[in-house]
């Protein structure tokens, strides 16, 4: 037993000795968290519990599999009973292949991937975008929300559209005995708040319940755990509140601040020693998230010596920044650093656009990881193929992607007879239209025949003024098919409207820097621009700093570091979870740390003079920036900056429950506001 313990620090070994009631390990980036939940998983079973009442619930495959075989392994693999460790998916699909009959269901159950959910979506032939319906409907699930009561609070047209074929969708679940992803969480829920003994039941089996990442739980898996701990509340749970950056996906960072308070007599065990990074890096780490007020007071005490000091890159634009980064990772690589342990992060895809274009001039061998090349992703493929039809209109391939992108009521059916057609008189798609309008009114449907005849007579026109002036095509051809608008409906719209504002914004740039340059020329260079040759094993990642979480890297580079880019700043935004998403990204790197930041860049389509970001005076980095208080008292006379309102003066403070409510004048507008709304500068 002393063997299982012994190269553990005094804060792991206390948490692994904590054994019964209510335990939050909040393990701090780099601090051996997995190590810890392993060895007490292990420590358990040696201790004489029975594996099978030990319940472990992970967010992904890999973890459940890296845990159960590092725990087996410090016990010496010998074990005749299995702890579960699974996720809290598969967890759900154990549970129902049981207890579906619950609900009047067969356990023989077939479970639905997201593209058959689409194509279900689909049949029911809805003018709304698939990925949107899709999307909502997963949201009313998570929320645990019935169909009739979707239904029922649906206030706007559209929503009350999603909430009838939410229904629809529901009952062909049902009578075709098929689950879906989120039915593996919302069903186990449903069938243990109706039957109370068997919620008490599972709850006995499972006698000890530890869950990983809980700061990324949502609120149905927070319920769904209330429930397994219904007769017990051997709870043990390992996150870290300052690496909660889900929020946008539903995960609710109050369920690991607040957990002392949902368990009684629960016990906090802080892992604050980090293995990782250097003392230098992880000072600006703990000096940026210091900032936040709604977090667990904790700070990160490095292993190692301090390092060398973090560098911040200053540039004119983002081409000067992507010189920049790749000219020092040339340098690292030729000077033998291994090109596997550099990585580039940005806080939205749309930048990753640039620093390709650099690396790929440099034949700097790299690649994305969670996420799809620039030029490759499904919006940007959208527009280059409307660029090409405007250069070609006899590009079959590029028609039949934007046909009926956006929608326009152009169906699969509609698109094969045009095919068909268009190959019977040895004619392009386009001149078929253009030509047999007769033949084509008489043979489609109605409305898809009056879309066809507006989308062509739409592309003449842009054709028309393509040969006059290219620098306003763009504007004309947004105006024209309102691209933006259709990506702005669907789920991460804000990533994909971003993207298109960065092509947009690069195809003006093309225009200003190439007089008389033509559409053809800019086709060619983002061609050419777009391939990556000699690809080889060795390459850096690139990749956003979600993607990032749970990686970490000898050097690290992150660029895009301006206000309105990072933090993304806008409607909706949590400033709190982008300076978390800060710390994220400080913390991936071990040994060097390069900052980047630029003078201008495209935002929202146009040439922008920005401002570094507040996340670098912050992490104490350099001064200049837009810099924020950290405490989190207020006195009259404090100035404050509110998002919409903008700078105004406290007059008068108030306290409600742990925030202050503050009564400010907004250049002789008052506002009551919460504390937490504002910022102090």
């Amino acid at each position: 037993m002393e063997n299982i313990l012994s190269s553990l620090n005094d804060e792991q070994r206390d948490a692994v000795l904590s054994i019964d009631g209510p335990l939050l390990i909040l393990a701090g980036a780099g601090s051996g968290k997995t190590k810890t939940i392993t060895t007490r998983l292990a420590y358990m079973i040696q201790n004489g519990i029975f594996p099978s009442s030990i319940l472990t619930l992970t967010f992904t495959n890999k973890a459940a599999s890296e845990m159960r075989q590092r725990a087996f392994s410090l016990l010496g693999n010998k074990l005749d009973h299995l702890p579960l460790l699974s996720t809290f998916h598969k967890f759900g699909l154990i549970f129902l292949k049981h207890y579906i009959n619950k609900l009047g269901r067969n356990n023989s159950f077939v479970i639905i991937d997201t593209d058959d959910k689409k194509k279900i979506i689909k049949s029911f032939e809805i003018d709304l975008p698939i990925s949107l319906v899709a999307n909502e409907i997963s949201k009313y699930k998570n929320n645990l929300i019935e169909p009739s009561e979707a239904i029922s609070s649906a206030m706007m047209p559209n929503y009350k559209q999603i909430a009838f074929v939410y229904k629809k969708y529901e009952d062909y679940l049902e009578n075709n005995n098929l689950v879906d992803f989120d039915d593996l969480l919302a069903l186990p829920f449903k069938i243990l708040e109706n039957d109370a003994t068997l919620a008490d039941e599972i709850s006995q089996r499972y006698r000890y319940i530890m869950v990983d990442e809980y700061q990324d739980t949502n609120d149905l898996q927070f319920k769904l755990l209330k429930k397994i701990c219904t007769s017990h509340n051997n709870l043990c749970v390992v996150g870290d509140d300052d690496q909660s950056i889900y929020g946008w996906r539903g995960a609710n960072i109050n369920n690991i601040l607040e957990f002392d308070k949902y368990f009684d007599n629960a016990k906090i065990v802080k892992l604050t020693k980090n293995y990782r990074s250097t003392s230098n890096i992880l000072k600006a780490a703990n000096d940026l998230i210091h900032f936040n007020r709604n977090r667990m007071e904790k700070k990160l005490d490095s292993t190692k010596k301090d390092g060398k000091n973090i560098e911040v890159i200053s540039g004119i634009d983002e081409k000067e920044e992507s010189y920049k980064v790749s000219t020092k990772i040339k340098e690292l690589v030729s000077s033998g650093v291994n090109p596997n342990e550099i990585a580039i992060l940005y806080r939205i895809n749309a930048l990753s656009r640039s620093i390709e274009e650099g690396l790929n001039k440099n034949s700097i061998s790299y690649k994305m990881v969670g996420g799809v090349k620039f030029y490759e992703r499904a919006e940007i493929k959208d527009i280059i193929s409307y660029l090409r039809l405007i250069q070609n209109p006899n590009d079959d391939f590029s028609l039949k992607r934007v046909i009926n992108r956006p929608k326009r009521g152009i169906g699969k059916s509609t698109v094969d007879k045009l095919y068909s057609f268009a190959y019977q008189n040895n004619s392009s798609t386009y001149n078929l239209i253009k030509n047999k309008s007769e033949l084509l009114e008489k043979e489609l449907p109605k409305k898809a025949y009056k879309s066809l005849i507006d989308f062509i007579q739409k592309l003449d026109n842009l054709i028309q003024m393509a040969s006059e002036n290219i620098y306003n095509l763009i504007d004309d051809l947004e105006n024209s098919f309102k691209i933006k608008e259709y990506y702005s409906m669907l789920p991460d719209s804000l990533e994909k409207v971003a993207n298109i504002d960065e092509f947009y914004g690069l195809f003006r740039d093309f225009v200003i820097n190439n007089e008389n340059s033509t559409l053809e020329e800019f086709l060619n260079d983002i061609t050419l621009q777009s391939d990556q040759d000699q690809i080889d094993d060795k390459n850096i990642s690139v990749m956003s700093i979600h993607a990032s979480k749970g990686l970490e890297f000898e050097y690290l580079f992150v660029i895009g570091v301006e206000e309105g880019f990072f933090p993304l700043l806008g409607d909706g935004t949590d400033l709190e979870e982008e300076r978390r998403l800060g710390y994220v990204a400080i913390t991936r790197a071990k040994k060097e740390l390069y900052i980047s930041h630029v003078d201008s860049r495209f935002y929202k389509g146009r040439r922008t003079h920005l401002i570094k970001s507040r996340f670098i005076s912050e992490a104490g980095l350099s001064g200049g920036a837009l810099k924020l208080k950290s405490n989190s008292s207020y006195k009259k006379g404090d100035l404050v900056k509110h998002k919409i309102f903008g700078i105004g003066r406290v007059t008068n403070v108030g306290r409600v429950k742990k925030d202050f409510k503050l009564t400010i004048n907004f250049g002789g507008t008052i506002k009551d506001i919460i504390s937490t709304f504002v910022e102090r500068v």
